[in-house]
């Protein structure tokens, strides 16, 4: 939110924009292979339109339906397969050059996670198939240049069977959970990160570098989480697994300056079943599970790069 002014006594604080704008684009490449994205497009303009608010003269104000109509007409423009942080970038230049009254643009999208369908073994010309994770951008641009980009991944579920445990915690009279070194681990992962690119004028040139770099994220989070796939990695707790992939993310890509990432404990309960003669129906042996969704652990942590003081 813009820095707030004061009218009338009071300290007032605005911004307008149109939320949840879907379009799809598609690219026919030139050796007959289709491309296609789907993005939700949520756009906020800070502006000075102050009127509006004041004195009932819109005068000033950029009409929502303008910034929805502006989306399509953008994707139309863009003749070239591009990343969804690029068209969040273009989308934020022009509301803030196009526009005296624009200060500032905040641009926020998901973008749908459409994969390209393989059959027989080959990746198909013009088919694709619903995957499950969504890629999300946040750009921000002020009419200065300033820039933020945020990138992220919205619904990765990963799960793996053993490798894990909790010991050693906290006990008093309410604690019921047996320490372990031996159960499931699950989660879906929410992750942010930002870019250090300052301004628009220092972004990669290559149209895809970061659908490129989403991807390449992804995986290293992945691997942290999963291990060697023979021998895997153990984990005691979800905060030092969180740790370790929030390091690696940073470790692995210098213009990443900031990760911060969510990862519920998501439960998979060990099933013990006897009768009322107590004979054992089911007995646990790393074997049965109740899975659930909730209630479930709660964990969330950031990861960001020390300034250099030189």
């Amino acid at each position: 939110m813009a820095r707030g002014l004061e009218v009338e006594g009071f300290n007032l604080k605005q911004r307008h924009g149109k939320a949840r704008v879907r379009v799809a684009r598609v690219w026919k490449g030139k050796d007959g292979r289709d491309s296609m994205v789907e993005w939700n497009v949520s756009i906020s303009l800070l502006s000075k339109c102050i009127n509006a608010y004041l004195d009932g003269d819109n005068s000033d104000i950029v009409a929502t339906d303008t910034m929805k109509n502006t989306v399509y007409a953008k994707a139309k423009e863009c003749s070239e397969q591009l990343s969804v942080e690029d068209f969040a970038v273009l989308l934020a230049k022009h509301f803030v050059s196009f526009y005296r009254q624009v200060t500032g643009a905040i641009i926020n999208i998901v973008e749908k996670p459409w994969e390209r369908l393989h059959v027989a073994g080959q990746p198909h010309e013009h088919g694709f198939k619903l995957g499950s994770e969504k890629h999300t951008t946040e750009v921000i641009l002020h009419e200065n240049g300033a820039l933020k980009i945020n990138s992220g991944v919205q619904g990765l579920a990963l799960l793996k069977t053993t490798k894990s445990g909790f010991e050693g915690f906290i006990r008093d009279k309410y604690t019921a959970l047996p320490d372990t070194r031996e159960r499931m681990l699950a989660t879906e992962v929410t992750g942010t990160w930002r870019y250090w690119y300052p301004s628009a004028f220092k972004l990669p040139e290559n149209p895809l570098y970061f659908t490129e770099r989403y991807l390449d994220v992804k995986k290293v989070l992945m691997d942290t989480f999963f291990g060697h796939p023979k021998a895997g990695v153990y984990s005691p707790s979800v905060q030092s697994t969180l740790y370790d992939m929030a390091k690696a993310v940073l470790s692995s890509f210098s213009d990443i300056s900031s990760v911060e990432l969510e990862m519920p404990n998501i439960h998979f309960l060990p099933v013990n079943l006897s009768n009322r003669d107590k004979s054992t129906i089911v007995k646990f042996k790393d074997d049965v599970y109740l899975p659930t969704d909730e209630p479930h652990g709660s964990i969330e942590a950031s990861l960001s790069r020390i300034p250099s003081r030189m």
